[in-house]
């Protein structure tokens, strides 16, 4: 007889999973702190590599040495995986981003078993799919420059200003981890079997690739240029909602009020206008963001549904100069330094990932005597996988 409790929780919502020093999500109060930070802090020009590196060392003090050492070892990355492109060639001609770097993050050997140098690849394919898809040709890493301002000039081809680098070191470093949220527990599930940080990673973008979790900051884009002006926004969107269709970058599954990742993406670009750099879209996504809140408080009162992290990652990678079809792929730039924080987290302090289910189907017949048929012809039951 089967003794083990048979709750079953479809989703998993509100299982704890695991102890963790990474992130913390509280959907209630609308804070996120990633490494004992808050993402919102303002004034926060922390680079990616640092925030990386805080995950790396799971909260422990840093030193500048350490620092320098990941910086060094995340441009090594770029360097290497530059010059194995010819190598991945079929995995960075796929269409589908996620799995062109996915696919050639598999391919790396074991010298990239280090966050660090894994980190810095995964920007390389990223930027060499996304010129690829645009017909142009890659662009070798610059090992002097920060890891943002370099993949910046790896995507467009042209140096990044001091602000665009700031830009995206604030986009980074704020989606760099999230909770125990799909692509994560992915990550943490495979490396709880010993495989190596590789196939965590990969598998990891695989999760990330479902519309249901990578998202679709894209549409956004699409979205306000359909709207084109601040007087249409409300009469588009209640249209929209009539049809059946929802109002791409609002909700979360965990956020009850606005995602804060929204508003450090709004603050960074703030931050691009003052220092010059276009960004029209900003008033707009604002107008729209107000008209959608409205329109989505009349239809379903009960449900608080605000901006979430899509709405203005979607502006500020545009603002960038960004191609829209290259925005989850580089979302997954940043979201690796998580993983591979919980890859090392799961192996310290974890085991082996193994829940319980509770059978509902049908039962095979039982013998005269009462007992289960054996399951082989020596009555030997194979072990459990």
């Amino acid at each position: 007889m089967n003794t083990r409790t048979s709750l079953s929780v479809s989703g998993l919502d509100d299982v704890c999973f695991a102890d963790t020093r990474l992130s913390d999500v509280d959907g209630e109060k609308g804070r996120l702190v990633i490494a004992g930070r808050d993402v919102e802090s303002p004034g926060d020009r922390t680079s990616f590599e640092s925030f990386a590196t805080a995950l790396w060392n799971a909260g422990s003090p840093l030193s500048p040495a350490r620092l320098a050492d990941v910086s060094a070892q995340i441009a090594a990355g770029r360097m290497a995986a530059f010059e194995q492109l010819e190598t991945m060639a079929s995995a960075l001609a796929l269409t589908n981003g996620m799995a062109a770097v996915r696919s050639a993050l598999s391919m790396l050997d074991e010298t990239f078993e280090d966050p660090a140098r894994i980190t810095g690849a995964a920007a390389v394919f990223a930027a060499a799919w996304a010129r690829r898809r645009a017909g142009l040709p890659a662009v070798a890493p610059d090992p002097t420059l920060g890891h943002s301002a370099d993949l910046l000039r790896m995507l467009r081809g042209a140096p990044a200003t001091v602000a665009e680098a700031e830009g995206l070191d604030a986009y980074l470093r704020t989606v760099s981890d999230h909770g125990m949220n799909a692509s994560t527990f992915t990550a943490r599930v495979v490396a709880s079997t010993a495989a190596d940080l590789r196939c965590a990673v990969a598998a990891a973008m695989g999760a990330l690739e479902g519309p249901l979790h990578g998202g679709a900051p894209g549409p956004v884009l699409d979205m306000l240029d359909a709207i084109r002006s601040e007087d249409r926004a409300a009469t588009w969107l209640e249209a929209e909602l009539a049809a059946g269709r929802r109002i791409m970058g609002m909700g979360h599954r965990i956020y009850r009020v606005r995602d804060p990742r929204a508003a450090v993406f709004e603050r960074a670009i703030e931050a691009l206008a003052n220092a010059g750099h276009r960004t029209e879209r900003l008033a707009l996504a604002r107008a729209v963001e107000r008209a959608a809140e409205g329109v989505l408080r009349a239809r379903h009162p009960s449900r608080p549904l605000h901006a979430n992290v899509e709405f203005y990652t979607a502006v500020l990678l545009d603002t960038l100069g960004v191609d829209r079809g290259a925005f989850t792929v580089l979302f997954a730039t940043g979201r690796i330094a998580g993983w591979c924080a919980h890859v090392h987290e799961q192996r310290a302090h974890g085991r082996l990932v193994r829940p319980a289910s509770r059978y509902v189907g049908d039962r095979a017949p039982s013998n005269e005597n009462g007992d289960r048929a054996p399951s082989n012809e020596n009555g030997d039951r194979a072990p459990s996988a």
